[in-house]
């Protein structure tokens, strides 16, 4: 694959997105293009891996990829996964913030093949006072002392269909850097409750004690910075808000005339309604057409706009079946930690 179709953010760790004009050429996103987020270096599980199933449970169970696959019945998923940092760079003209400078890459659709969490999960039985369900993975977290990655999800999310213990990607068994040979996919949700490279499932009465859960992965007020905050008000990030973006074109000079523009929806657990295209900054509008996904993955979208020479302001936003939509200024969504950057995505061109 050519190197310009990804723009690679870390190398240790590996943190890399594919170039915007390659993300929306197909619906679902091949395994090469899918973006890639890890706290630390990627893990080999090797041939002896098994899966713990424990906690607060009648009837612990101890896994094989073999053995889960063999006990329990395959069931797919088409969904959209997408960090919550994705879009980070749009904040740093308001002010700067950590973590990497995420474009509108950080996302990717994928038929995901597994068992459902809730079918493993009724097996092992349910204590009465279970409330949360937590992911422990093989990687360690390089920025919180390599630590080993946790998060949790609550347990009505854990129960529901959708929610998968997953060994494929698109038909395929699934790559290292996409968390073979197990990993959570909890659709609606950010990225980083999808935990890769699963080592245990821990059924809680409380959620994970870790730092990613705990420290990392909230939405803080913007009056907030990395001197004053308490974690412990933070809002913890699960069900992701209603985000779009332009893919094509890129930023820069395009040609006069007719210009085709493209890009991705995603409302989470609802559906995309409309979306609003403008070439003059949102003073007026047109309705893109739809490529229409399903509850759990994004839409595509796609406009033909007529451009006079000069410099234009291409403008997306999109509108959920609720009658939701994104704030017009990145300003209104900045936080210190870059997450959830929802506001209209603008790409100046000029054409010539």
């Amino acid at each position: 694959m050519p190197q310009d179709t990804m723009l690679v953010h870390g190398l240790t760790p590996y943190n890399a997105e594919p170039c915007l004009p390659h993300l929306v050429k197909a619906f679902r996103t091949p395994e090469a293009l899918f973006y890639s987020r890890n706290h630390g270096i990627m893990p080999d599980a090797g041939p002896g891996y098994r899966l713990h199933v424990g906690g607060l449970v009648r009837a612990p169970l101890d896994l094989s990829v073999a053995a889960l696959q063999s006990r329990f019945a395959h069931h797919s998923v088409v969904a959209t996964l997408q960090c919550a940092g994705n879009r980070r760079a749009d904040l740093q003209p308001v002010k700067p913030t950590l973590g990497d400078p995420w474009s509108a890459g950080a996302i990717g659709t994928a038929e995901w093949t597994g068992a459902r969490l809730a079918d493993v999960l009724d097996v092992a039985g349910l204590d009465s006072d279970a409330s949360d369900v937590a992911f422990e993975s093989l990687d360690l977290v390089a920025d919180h002392g390599d630590t080993p990655y946790a998060v949790s999800i609550p347990l009505a999310k854990a129960m529901a269909p959708e929610v998968l213990l997953a060994w494929a990607m698109n038909g395929h068994p699934l790559a290292c850097k996409h968390g073979a040979p197990l990993r959570a996919v909890v659709p609606g949700y950010a990225g980083v409750r999808s935990a890769k490279w699963i080592a245990a499932v821990t059924v809680r009465s409380s959620p994970a004690d870790s730092p990613v859960q705990r420290q990392d992965y909230k939405l803080l007020p913007a009056d907030v910075t990395a001197e004053t905050v308490d974690w412990e008000r933070g809002a913890v990030i699960n069900a992701m808000p209603i985000n779009s973006a332009i893919c094509v074109p890129a930023s820069g000079a395009v040609a006069a005339g007719a210009i085709l523009v493209r890009g991705w929806a995603m409302a989470s657990a609802r559906m995309v309604a409309r979306v609003d295209v403008s070439s003059n900054g949102g003073l007026t509008w047109q309705q893109a057409t739809l490529e229409q996904g399903t509850q759990w993955a994004w839409t595509l979208w796609q406009i033909t706009l007529n451009l006079d020479p000069g410099n234009h302001e291409l403008v997306v936003r999109a509108w959920d079946d609720a009658g939701q939509t994104q704030p017009a200024e990145a300003a209104a969504c900045w936080n210190f930690k870059g997450y959830l950057a929802t506001a209209w995505h603008r790409v100046p061109v000029t054409a010539r």
